[in-house]
This record gives structure tokens, sequence and C-alpha cells, in this order.
């Protein structure tokens, strides 16, 4: 049995896109959930990338409980660290290509220009130090058959996130307060889904060198400035979204002040990076409505 694409992690939020653009481009791809292989499980890891042969892998399972990974950071470790090593581990020895989701957490947050790719990391939370365990473990197994694409801000029609979150209390809440000094890129899971989609085709006919890319929207803004495009785009007033401090949501994982990521490594694949935040947003959103509507019913 021979598979031209394996994606763990299918059935989460960008899994499901990922796997959703390679069948709608009829291309031979088996999506995994965790309940169908435990990548912590090297083994099975084993297993699974011997049966299915394929020629590229996309690991988009990972532990993604930010906070819960402060107080229980060694199960965190299992699935962001080991998980990714098991698989690079595997790809190792049967050739195969794996791209790996990581996240912003990886630095420290405290900049004031686009991280580049090659920007030294510094995570400041738990969550930020088992994902880099991830990344590092990735590129040390694949030195020129791994690929490591960090993401931030991902919302999308397939699971819980923030875009979903403020559409809801739109609907119950006469104003919403929300932080204005955390920096970042929202991305559509379906854009992201996109370019992992190109990354892998490109790595294949090896005009994308292995490493680090950065895979976020263009453009910047807080979360307070895209809960305010979120309300113009319900047709509601942007000025029932009142801006506040980080300090009024204390939570146990700090969370990055700055988190825009450089994006210039994918033009020198031919591959653009993803368009601008709001525009992507303004396509999403009938979408995002739709599916907002549908669970609630």
């Amino acid at each position: 049995m021979t598979t031209t694409w394996l994606i763990t992690g299918a059935t989460g939020m960008l899994g499901q896109d990922v796997l959703a653009r390679l069948r709608r481009d009829g291309e031979e791809a088996v999506g995994l959930a965790r309940g169908s292989l435990d990548i912590t499980d090297a083994e099975a890891v084993d297993d699974v990338v011997g049966v299915h042969r394929p020629r590229t892998v996309v690991n988009c399972g990972a532990w993604t409980a930010v906070d819960d990974a402060e107080a229980r950071e060694a199960d965190a470790l299992r699935v962001n660290g080991d998980g990714p090593r098991h698989l690079a581990e595997a790809c190792a020895m049967t050739g195969v290509r794996l791209i790996q989701v990581s996240t912003d957490y990886v630095f420290a947050g405290d900049g004031a220009s686009p991280y580049p790719e090659d920007a030294p990391t510094a995570p400041r939370s738990a969550y930020g130090r088992t994902k880099l365990a991830g990344e590092q473990a990735v590129l040390a197994a694949l030195p020129d058959a791994g690929y490591v694409v960090r993401t931030a801000w991902l919302y999308g029609a397939g699971g819980r996130n923030f875009v979903d979150t403020m559409i809801g209390l739109e609907a119950v809440k006469d104003t919403v307060d929300v932080v204005d000094d955390q920096r970042g890129q929202p991305t559509w899971t379906v854009d992201l889904a996109d370019r992992l989609v190109r990354l892998g085709r490109a790595a294949l006919a090896g005009t994308a060198p292995a490493g680090v890319y950065h895979g976020t929207s263009g453009g910047e803004t807080t979360w307070f400035g895209l809960a305010q495009e979120i309300f113009r785009l319900l047709g509601a007033d942007p000025g029932r979204v009142r801006p506040t401090t980080s300090t009024a949501f204390a939570r146990p994982a700090p969370r990055p002040a700055y988190s825009v990521l450089g994006r210039d490594r994918w033009r020198r694949t031919g591959i653009e990076p993803i368009r601008p935040w709001r525009e992507a947003l303004q396509v999403a959103f009938p979408a995002l409505l739709h599916e907002k509507k549908g669970s609630a019913r």
C-alpha cells in the first residue's frame, strides 16, 4: 500500500482543512486522528509509516492546551516533542518528507519587528518549550527532508477559536472587553492548509529547501482589532468592543506580546506568502458564520 500523503491530527481544525484540500485536488491522502495513531508510541508510528509508505507526512497533531501545559509539561512534551521525534525517525528510515506544524510561542514575544525564520528562539511557556523540542527533533533527524512551519492565531470552521467565540459573544453581550496589548497575525486554517500542501509538493519537486517557514497571514493587529473587525462583519457596532490589557485576563501561561512572524522564505521557493489577514477573514466569514449557526441548533 502506497500513499502520497499521510496527515496526523486529521480531525483537528487544521488537519481537517489539509485533508479537505488534498481530496479536493484528487490526491491520495490518509488522515489519522489521535484515536487511530498515538504519535507518542514509537512502535505505532513506525508501523503506520511502514504500512502506508507515504511520500509526505504532515503532522497536525499537537497538545494545544497552552495553560494546561504549565502544570503538565511532561505530558505536553510527550505529544509535542516525542511525537514529532518518532515521526521524524520513522520518516528518516523510509525516505519520507515531514512537515511539522509549530507555533509563534517558540519566541519570547518581546520583539518590535517581525521575527525572521532564523531568529533566536526563547520560549517563555511550557507549551512553547515543548513545541520547540518538536522542531529541533524534526530538523535533527531530517536535515534534508524536515520542514517546520510556524503559525499563529489560527481560526477555522473545524474547531473552537477566537473568531468563533466573538461571534457567539456578539449575540449575547452588550459589550466585550478584549486585550489590546498583544499583536499577531490572524490566520485562516484554509489558507495555511493551502501553503502546507504547496510546500509538500515543492519539497517533492526539489524547489523548497528543508528548514523553517512561517505560515501566517500578512499584516498584523491586536485581539481587540480582530474583535472589532468581526463585529463589523456581523453588521454590529465595533464600538461595543472595549480595549483592555493582558493583566485583566491573568492565565497560567504567559502570552507573547508580539507574535508577528516574518515570511520571506516562501518567495525563495516560488510560493507566495498568505494574503493579508483582513482579506482572508472577509472571505472566510460566511463559512464561519454558517458553522456557528449550525452548531447552535
